[in-house]
């Protein structure tokens, strides 16, 4: 891997003494963090997420002791982690998260798909990240296909340290690394979507909603056509994403609709690709699923920028406006004058006061050390979701040792590819439909298994117990 490649690279040159990888979704990150202990060795690298908890009293697995210390301090030459992790230790007051932070000090670290920084709170991030250059010997490495536009926050909190681009434009051409034809739709009601699809002998389509997305499969004739959301839960996709890559090695009938999850990393070579109108950074990430090999030529590797038949829901209005924007500008989506727009647009939507939402940085010039009042304000996914547990597969095994008692980390580690996140309101109707079993702990298991479809997961409505669906 290239970044890897870099890292060591300039470790050694600068005397360095740990790579931090930071990246936003954990499926990459088991993906990357895999790789990495294949080059480098499982006792150099720490994978740290909320997937993986080491259990320090397991005795059956001496190794977990010692990486359970590790994820308390990173003592690791080589550590990947989530932004979540990352950025709420710095901001943190608890010892427990806060244990780790000196460990940063002379490491180089990369920020993959660094457009996901999340908006609301990115005054605060760049910041953190200007703070860790200037004063711990830091190198920081912002490392993704659509730079966002932060130059001018990094020159108000490094004025002396300019950042370097690392691949300027006179070695990146745009032709050099085009793989595929962008082409513009009208808007497609989604039978029209399904018909374009069906019409492909294997095609990807993107969309914004899980409702939208289970629309539009249920249109499509069965054969080799697959549906993918967070809805299922991840072993569930981890099967079907095996089946569409063998159907895609093998040229056989593949046509699958998914919510954007399958955008940023996960290793699919589409030769056609529809995604509905979003933000340019995900219309782009959606492009990457498209000749990803480049064994196409990239005029026969088409992906269609198409307006749905339903509005986009309101957390994807902003993006959806400054990427229509930047597309009835630039005839190349992706040129870099087209993303520095994209993302300035979307900034200037978005207003100053949106990009530090809870006004950490204000609280830290009026204020004394105010270190409990910004722990309690920062947390970057502020959704507060539950999680159902589905006893399907060695689920049921696992649920059934829950059941019983037991605790261990291991255990909801392995409960966690059995787990599907939903919204409040979703696991309250399920409640009183009757439909989940609520155990001492506060586990939530699904107990009515017909609202679990083998095909699209967990349905976004309850039983009522009269065989209606709410």
């Amino acid at each position: 891997m290239t970044s890897l490649a870099f890292a060591l690279r300039h470790a050694r040159t600068h005397d360095l003494r740990r790579i931090i990888y930071v990246i936003p979704y954990t499926s990459i990150i088991e993906q990357n963090a895999q790789v990495f202990r294949d080059i480098l060795g499982d006792e150099n690298v720490l994978e740290h997420h909320s997937g993986v908890l080491y259990d320090i009293e397991d005795e059956a697995k001496p190794e977990n002791a010692r990486l359970a210390r590790a994820t308390e301090n990173w003592d690791m030459p080589v550590v990947v982690t989530t932004a979540v992790q990352f950025f709420e230790s710095l901001f943190a007051n608890r010892s427990s998260q806060c244990r780790k932070l000196h460990n940063l000090a002379q490491s180089v670290i990369i920020f993959d798909e660094a457009q996901m920084l999340p908006v609301p709170y990115l005054r605060p991030c760049v910041f953190a990240i200007a703070q860790l250059v200037k004063r711990y010997g830091v190198s920081a490495v912002l490392c993704t296909a659509t730079q966002p536009a932060l130059d001018g926050m990094f020159r108000e909190f490094l004025p002396d340290m300019p950042a370097v681009e690392l691949c300027p434009p006179e070695v990146f051409h745009p032709e050099i690394f085009r793989r595929v034809t962008f082409r513009r739709a009208k808007k497609l009601s989604w039978k029209d979507v399904a018909g374009q699809i069906g019409r492909q002998q294997q095609a990807l389509c993107i969309v914004n909603s899980r409702k939208s997305a289970q629309k539009i499969y249920s249109l499509l004739e069965p054969e080799g056509a697959f549906h993918l959301s967070t809805l299922m839960y991840p072993a569930h996709r981890k099967s079907i994403l095996n089946e569409v890559r063998s159907r895609l090695k093998d040229g056989r009938p593949c046509r699958v609709v998914s919510t954007s999850l399958i955008e940023a990393g996960v290793d699919v070579d589409f030769p056609a690709v529809f995604r509905e109108e979003a933000g340019l950074d995900s219309i782009l990430q959606a492009a990457g699923r498209c000749n990803r090999e480049g064994k196409r030529p990239a005029e026969e590797s088409i992906v269609t920028i198409f307006q749905g038949e339903t509005p986009p829901p309101a957390l994807f209005e902003p993006p959806v406006a400054a990427g229509r924007q930047a597309l009835s500008r630039y005839d190349c989506p992706d040129s870099p004058e087209a993303i520095r727009y994209y993302f300035q647009e979307l900034l200037d939507l978005k207003g100053p006061e949106a990009l530090d939402q809870k006004n950490i940085l204000g609280m830290m010039e009026r204020e004394l050390m105010p270190f409990r009042k910004i722990a309690e304000r920062f947390h970057l996914i502020d959704s507060e979701t539950k999680t159902v547990y589905i006893p399907l597969e060695e689920g049921g095994q696992l649920i059934q040792r829950l059941r019983s008692g037991e605790h261990s980390r291991a255990l909801f580690r392995a409960l966690g590819q059995y787990g599907v996140s939903v919204y409040p309101q979703h696991f309250t109707s399920l409640d009183l439909a009757g439909d989940l079993e609520v155990l001492e702990d506060g586990s939530a298991v699904l107990t009515n298994l017909a609202l679990y479809d083998n095909a699209v997961g967990l349905s976004l409505t309850a039983d009522n117990g009269k065989g209606h669906i709410l």
